[in-house]
């Protein structure tokens, strides 16, 4: 997926990931090594020179083993915080028709997360399994979403929700000529970090 703000996620995600590799000893080869994505692709995602898609985020999080969020966090603050529209973070898929913007505040460690996609009519999402234990709650808003959980098809309208097991490659589809909107809700049940 790539970023309406590109630079401010661009920035965000370097910073984000170059402390967590460190953190954990990593290598860049052995990052690579546990992810799947290309030590050149994670270079040029350290150094800020590319914006990398929602795909290549969930293996680095999966090889990092953290949530998502991790990736995304802003620096700490303390109390109330108000997530304005305008300042959210939107991602979208390389093909344009699913995004997907974050409505939770990327601060700390976070074991559950909660989102707002949108996917255009005709589009099709391709999920690859999260980490063990990993769940998604979804409910649809608006429109219609066809929902593929490993070999099993279910067909949800307007106001239907669905819990599934993530940590198994999942495809979400727009069936219809218009968008679907729908709220996400991932809770990783097992331990992250």
């Amino acid at each position: 997926m790539i970023s309406e703000s590109g630079d401010y996620i661009t920035d965000v995600v370097k910073e984000n990931l170059k402390l967590i590799r460190h953190t954990k000893g990593f290598s860049l080869d052995k990052l690579a090594n546990r992810c799947g994505v290309s030590r050149a692709m994670l270079s040029q995602i350290e150094q800020g020179k590319s914006v990398p898609t929602i795909s290549v985020l969930w293996k680095i999080a999966n090889g990092l083993n953290v949530p998502f969020s991790e990736l995304l966090k802003e620096k700490n603050q303390d109390g109330i915080h108000v997530l304005k529209v305008e300042n959210s973070k939107v991602l979208y898929s390389n093909s344009k028709v699913f995004a997907s913007r974050a409505l939770f505040p990327f601060l700390g460690n976070r074991k559950t997360e909660f989102y707002e996609l949108m996917l255009k009519p005709g589009g099709h999402e391709v999920a690859e399994p999260h980490k063990t234990g990993t769940t998604e709650n979804l409910v649809v808003v608006s429109g219609k979403l066809r929902l593929r959980v490993g070999e099993k098809v279910v067909e949800l309208e307007p106001k239907d929700s669905v819990f599934f097991k993530a940590d198994v490659s999942h495809e979400y589809s727009n069936p219809t000529d218009q968008e679907t909107l729908m709220y996400l809700v991932m809770d990783y049940t097992d331990e992250i970090g």
